[in-house]
């Protein structure tokens, strides 16, 4: 199989910049590799073995340590699994499953299958929430309930705005590494700066094969699938989903939806206390 990395040189310096970032956040961890017919999936896993379970989905170009990160107190009640996404820079499998079927959720029922877990608390952040619609899609009979942040395949946002924004200055960066490119799309995207995601991003747009295929939007048909109960907390000024046209057709669509949050002045990546709002729902929850 073909490595998504550009080299074998830029995933070593990838995969550093993965382990600092999961050495500066100072915890107590356990890694776990599960087998799935995706290949290989790396888990991190925090907190009490006798607390309830919790599956973190990272975004996309992430890691599971940049999740642990941004929540970092959910263990006081779960006993957390953060999960490396396969096809994205990290310690999972470089397999990339398709956005248009159910893949993402086969593989993700196979990681919680192989993790032996039931009555799992699901938290998902932008293609972390993509994925956790497709689990419930696929199989929802070990979910509890699931918290959908920012989520990407439920609206879209202006597509013009997006390519001009977003798109275009990524794929100039991709090919030239000007510094004005990448702040232009990490401004787009980033309610505030992250001294992490800078670098990480510098290193891994332009050495990591990126998938650009366009996210599809869940169905009416296929929401209504979904009887798990959900809570889904929108980014006011999202670029890729606008919290507000978000949460509309979140609340036509989804009969098991228990509740939603507008992040108001949010961008798709939300500040750090933003992220501890979610946090706080998600504990009391």
């Amino acid at each position: 199989m073909t490595s998504l990395y550009k080299t074998p040189e830029s995933k070593k310096e990838i995969l550093a910049l993965y382990q600092a970032k999961l050495d500066s956040l100072k915890i107590d961890y356990l890694e776990e590799n599960v087998n799935t017919q995706f290949g290989s999936s790396h888990v991190i896993i925090i907190g009490d073995a006798t607390k309830p379970p919790l599956i973190l989905v990272h975004g996309s170009n992430g890691c599971a340590p940049i999740a642990l990160d941004v929540y970092p107190n959910l263990s006081q009640h779960y006993q957390v699994f953060a999960v490396d996404v396969i096809a994205q820079p990290n310690k999972s499998a470089e397999t990339r499953p398709s956005m248009k079927d159910t893949s993402y959720g086969i593989w993700m029922n196979e990681v919680i299958a192989a993790l032996g877990l039931n009555d799992v608390t699901m938290v998902g952040f932008s293609l972390g929430s993509f994925i956790i619609w497709k689990t419930l899609l696929e199989d929802e009979s070990k979910i509890k309930q699931a918290y959908l942040i920012a989520p990407v395949g439920i609206v879209s946002g202006n597509p013009l705005r997006a390519m001009l924004d977003i798109f275009i200055p990524m794929k100039r960066f991709i090919r030239t590494e000007n510094q004005a490119d990448l702040d232009r799309v990490i401004d787009a995207l980033f309610s505030e700066r992250d001294d992490f995601a800078a670098p990480f991003l510098a290193k891994v747009l332009p050495n990591f094969d990126l998938d650009f295929t366009p996210i599809p939007n869940i169905s009416k048909k296929e929401a209504k699938r979904i009887s798990t109960p959900l809570t889904i907390m929108g980014a006011e000024h999202d670029v890729l989903g606008p919290g507000k046209k978000l949460l509309r057709r979140a609340e036509e669509i989804f009969p098991s939806l228990k509740q939603t949050t507008l992040l108001e002045a949010s961008k798709h990546v939300q500040s750090v206390g933003d992220n501890q709002r979610v946090e706080n729902l998600i504990l009391s929850g």
